[in-house]
């Protein structure tokens, strides 16, 4: 039953992420068919990562490691957990005010340290035109993401998984809206963004108050329980800052190629897909899950939530994974190779595709192994493994840059990533039982790996047969789509045979998250 319910969680904020990844799809589409991938997609995409950046920089990364095992512990021991989410969040209102009016004023800095490459066309004033325009979006969403993890913390995740919907919607109705009115399309996309973070806000104070946390106005000080979540923040402060300088790196790798910018960025949002769905729910359930055992002292119960986090990410991420590899090309041309989209934006973004797909699982199990230290009030070792893949990834990106190009900038990032991985990894194995790999994993892990291998090889053959109709405008949606499910047909029958997972557990949890939605009063 624990194993349903921890699986069910997954779901929930998995399958809702899928929603919202979707409705990220859709916008995309529209992004590549309207503008391609040229100066005003390059400008608004490097305006629109800089809210995000400092985003996962602050809020949902050095911020909510710390806030949310701290918040979950208290609301378990029946403190005042919500005194303290209230001193954090009207703190943290103070602090993003100064911060925002201030980053505003300093946009030429920014983007010029973010793409050094536009200052030499036009796309550097624009995009400090859009990063003046949407910056704004941290202040909202910086305090989405602290009511986000107060509603994680006590295992409400369906709100706050839902809320990236609105992102997406409020993008794809202002595409719609410029087109109809005639609007400059880049700066439609630039104030989506800031309107986007209120409807979100909004949403996310709803659900808080429904789950019984009224979150009244506070005068900002600073309390004891604060001044010790900063000092637990500071060091995954500084592992988000070298996180999201590797991010830097290859921007400026990519500014000094025209188009480059673009191509990464729809790459990026194509193997964002499975990492969003994937890590995204198993890192929300997981560090309040581990949190909570660790803190009863149940070994064993943490060791299950870590497996069965680590068996579920395997699960999804393999046959992702070898899928983005194997047929990268058919994928970029039937989804964006329409309007003012080339063939060569295809072969560039299918490209960067493929070798960021090689890092996707990387990207996955950082999810499922940094709550280990997280949930231990353990900041440090992740600052330390994330310096030496800072030192990689630059190192990769710049000296490969003047043989190959822009490329360099993804095979950096994915390289990186599996040495962080592999840091994290041999950390973890002096943190005793909750950290040890169970039976039921070490029998799986290899089933789903050959699962994983015959799916390949089975796109690879159906991708051959069906090349002439992946290039028809009338049959090449059909044709992807008979890609992706004979892939997935051929995945899950052999990883039923050979026992890789068991289909019943999964329709066991589908069934229990379907039940416990309607239930919970903050959707």
């Amino acid at each position: 039953m624990a194993r349903i319910r921890l699986v069910a969680g997954f779901l929930t904020v998995g399958l809702w992420t899928l929603l919202s990844r979707v409705f990220g799809f859709a916008r995309d589409v529209m992004i590549a068919a309207y503008l391609g991938a040229g100066p005003v997609t390059d400008a608004f995409f490097v305006a629109f990562s800089l809210p995000n950046m400092f985003r996962r920089f602050f809020a949902e990364g050095a911020f909510n490691f710390a806030f949310v095992p701290m918040f979950a512990k208290k609301h378990e021991a029946g403190e005042d957990a919500e005194g303290f989410a209230r001193d954090a969040f009207w703190g943290m209102v103070a602090l993003l005010l100064i911060f925002s009016t201030l980053a505003v004023i300093a946009m030429p800095l920014l983007v010029w340290g973010m793409a050094a490459g536009f200052a030499q066309d036009e796309r550097f004033d624009m995009a400090v035109l859009f990063g003046r325009v949407a910056f704004p979006y941290i202040f909202f969403i910086s305090l989405v993401a602290l009511l986000s993890g107060m509603l994680n913390a006590v295992g409400r995740f369906t709100a706050a998984a839902a809320a990236p919907v609105l992102l997406n919607v409020t993008f794809v109705l202002a595409l719609l809206l410029a087109d109809r009115a005639g609007w400059p399309m880049g700066l439609a996309l630039s104030w989506a963004v800031p309107v986007a973070g209120v409807v979100q806000l909004v949403a996310l104070w709803v659900a808080v108050r429904r789950a019984g946390f009224q979150m009244r106005f506070r005068r900002p000080r600073l309390t004891p329980d604060l001044k010790r979540l900063a000092i637990i923040a500071g060091p995954a402060l500084l592992a988000g800052g070298v996180v999201q300088i590797n991010l830097i790196v290859g921007r400026q790798v990519a500014s000094f190629t025209e188009n480059a910018v673009s191509w990464l960025s729809y790459a990026d949002r194509l193997y964002q897909l499975p990492l969003g769905v994937v890590g995204i729910a198993v890192g929300v359930v997981l560090l309040p899950e581990l949190s909570r055992r660790l803190r009863a002292g149940d070994e064993g119960a943490g060791q299950h939530s870590f497996n069965r986090g680590l068996e579920f990410s395997l699960f999804l991420t393999l046959p992702s994974a070898v899928a983005l590899v194997v047929i990268a090309t058919p994928i970029v041309a039937v989804l964006f190779g329409r309007g003012a989209w080339t063939a060569a934006d295809t072969q560039a973004t299918a490209l960067a595709l493929s070798i960021y797909a090689l890092g996707l699982p990387a990207f996955v199990l950082h999810k499922v192994l940094q709550p280990l230290y997280y949930a231990r009030h353990d900041t440090r070792r992740p600052f330390h493994y994330a310096l030496v893949s800072m030192v990689v990834n630059a190192a990769v990106a710049i000296g490969l840059m003047p043989f190959i190009g822009f490329v360099a900038a993804a095979i950096a990032t994915s390289l990186a990533a599996w040495v962080m991985v592999w840091q994290l990894w041999r950390g973890s194995r002096s943190m005793g039982r909750a950290a040890q790999f169970d039976a039921q994993i070490k029998a799986r892990i290899w089933r789903i790996a050959l699962a994983a291998a015959v799916m390949g090889a089975v796109l690879h053959g159906l991708h051959l047969a069906l090349a002439p109709w992946l290039v028809q405008s009338g049959l090449r949606y059909l044709a992807l789509l008979a890609l992706v499910l004979g892939g997935s047909g051929a995945y899950f029958a052999v990883g039923q045979m050979t026992g890789a997972f068991n289909l019943s557990e999964i329709r066991a949890s589908l069934r229990r998250s379907r039940r416990s939605t309607p239930a919970q009063p903050d959707q």
